[in-house]
């Protein structure tokens, strides 16, 4: 139910999605949806908490511990634009739809952000001591750097991943999405190492 709930919210939205078609593509009945699932808010609150964690773990999982610090955030940044480019529906669920309802949808999204945030921060700051970046330095620029990477990585991931009209399902996304992630994590390494690699010596 709550896969055929991903799909609806994504292709037609929060508001136009009805408990009826959930029900209808999970091929069960609309009162077993309620019964398990109570109303459309709460439905949606699940599917973005879901999916939102499925996205953090995959970053996560990603990044290689005990490789060099850009090697990492390469990794990462990899990890999060093939989880992108594989679940479109989760995504636009995330990116698009949670952002535009209000709340209590948009503090689920801004809490996964905060996750990812400080996930990098702890990437960057690590690589930071590493090179014996002066603290005061380090203190003041890598979780601004943190928060523009994220950002960034987000308007990539909406960029890379627009579908054809109607094509915004998972089975849509293209087989060779991991060749496609490394080519858009490459784009954001292009961009985010230059500066990074000064804050690594200490500029």
């Amino acid at each position: 139910m709550v896969d055929a709930a991903v799909i609806t919210f994504a292709r037609h939205g929060y508001r136009a999605a009805s408990m009826d078609g959930i029900a209808e593509l999970a091929g069960v009945s609309k009162p077993l949806v309620y019964l398990y699932l109570h109303s459309k808010e709460e439905l949606f609150s699940a599917v973005i908490r879901r999916e939102a964690a499925a996205l953090v773990a995959a970053v996560t999982a990603a990044v290689e511990p005990h490789a060099p610090a850009d090697r990492q955030l390469w990794s990462g940044l990899t990890g999060f634009f093939a989880y992108t480019a594989a679940h479109p529906d989760s995504w636009a669920v995330l990116h698009q739809q949670a952002r535009t309802q209000g709340e209590p949808f948009a503090h689920e999204v801004a809490a996964m952000r905060a996750e990812l945030v400080g996930f990098v921060t702890g990437l960057i700051g690590a690589a930071a001591r590493e090179s014996d970046c002066a603290a005061e330095l380090a203190a003041r620029e890598v979780a601004g750097l943190a928060h523009a990477l994220v950002g960034a990585a987000e308007s990539l991931a909406e960029w890379a991943n627009v579908r054809p009209e109607g094509g915004s399902s998972d089975e849509s996304a293209p087989a060779d999405s991991r060749e496609a992630a490394e080519r858009t994590a490459a784009t954001l390494m292009n961009f985010a190492w230059t500066g990074m690699g000064r804050l690594m010596v200490g500029e």
